[in-house]
């Protein structure tokens, strides 16, 4: 049965509601989107071997927490064991659900926890049935989420997200339709969440594989969430600075390229030059080009 989106979409932000007042709304991701990870994988890779549910590290194991005075520390402790079985230190441990400045002291962090632990167990939630064409309700749930956060927080919203339409649009304009195989490759040099990669990936009938860097830490996490909650847990996103150090290499040293590639780059980062002097640029990306203005680093973008 098809999980409907509308229910879905009003079952997360429910569970918003049950974090307000303790902490600002670009921090609800921290908590929101890695429970909703766990619900997602315990239910779709308890049999599958691309992701490992330990004992004691699933959704399960959350909801037998639900009332109980060690709820925070709990759940902490799940999600750790979790993310060592998958090589996910550092990505879904990183919100603390026992931090009493944020989720309240006592009762008051019991009941919270409690409460949004029972919206995610919601039967309209159960990935393991969820028949929808494509399998990526979920991720469209994440994006929505993410779009959201951004507005309450007063970021900017493509500090997270590029819209499905414009990706859509820019994987036909780079022609990945065409792609004959799995072997051949896409990149992002700044992929935030990832989800211009995804969007792009999906539009090859043969699959592609995936290569992203992002300089954000949290970004880059939600990134690696991203890409395993849309099916592609293999793909290799990076955190770090492209300009200053980019990552993918070949074995002799030099950069690795790529079969194709989709950007959108930071338009208004005035720092970009921290670390970083295209003027000697070890790998000669941007020799020929000039260097432009300091308000207008995102032509720098454009040079690699």
């Amino acid at each position: 049965m098809a999980i409907k989106k509308s229910e879905l979409y009003s079952s997360l932000w429910k569970s918003c509601d049950e974090l307000r007042g303790g902490m600002d709304a670009s921090q609800y991701k921290d908590y929101v989107l890695v429970l909703l990870f766990v619900k997602y994988v315990s239910d779709k890779y308890e049999t599958d071997a691309r992701i490992l549910i330990p004992e004691g590290g699933g959704f399960k194991d959350i909801i037998a927490l639900k009332g109980k005075k060690e709820i925070g520390d709990g759940i902490n402790t799940i999600i750790k064991k979790l993310a060592e079985a998958n090589n996910l230190k550092g990505v879904i441990d990183v919100a603390d659900f026992n931090d009493d400045d944020k989720l309240g002291k006592g009762k008051e962090m019991v009941d919270r926890l409690t409460n949004l632990v029972a919206i995610f167990e919601n039967p309209y939630l159960d990935f393991s049935k969820n028949k929808a064409e494509g399998d990526d309700i979920l991720g469209d749930a994440y994006e929505y989420l993410m779009r959201h956060f951004a507005t309450e927080s007063g970021k900017s919203k493509g500090q997270f997200y590029t819209p499905a339409e414009v990706s859509r649009i820019l994987a036909k304009v780079i022609g990945i339709n065409k792609a004959k195989s799995q072997e051949q490759t896409i990149y992002d040099l700044t992929c935030g969440s990832g989800s211009l990669l995804i969007k792009a990936a999906d539009e090859s009938e043969t699959g592609v594989t995936i290569y992203g860097q992002e300089m954000d830490n949290a970004t880059a996490a939600l990134a690696k969430m991203n890409m395993i909650l849309h099916n592609n847990p293999t793909a290799e996103i990076w955190k770090d600075n492209t300009l200053s150090n980019p990552y993918f290499k070949n074995p002799d040293g030099t950069l690795k390229t790529f079969d194709f590639a989709v950007a959108n780059p930071p338009f208004s980062n005035k720092a970009w030059s921290n670390g970083f002097d295209p003027a000697n640029d070890l790998y000669d990306r941007f020799k020929g080009y000039g260097i432009p203005p300091r308000k207008m680093a995102i032509m720098l973008f454009f040079c690699i």
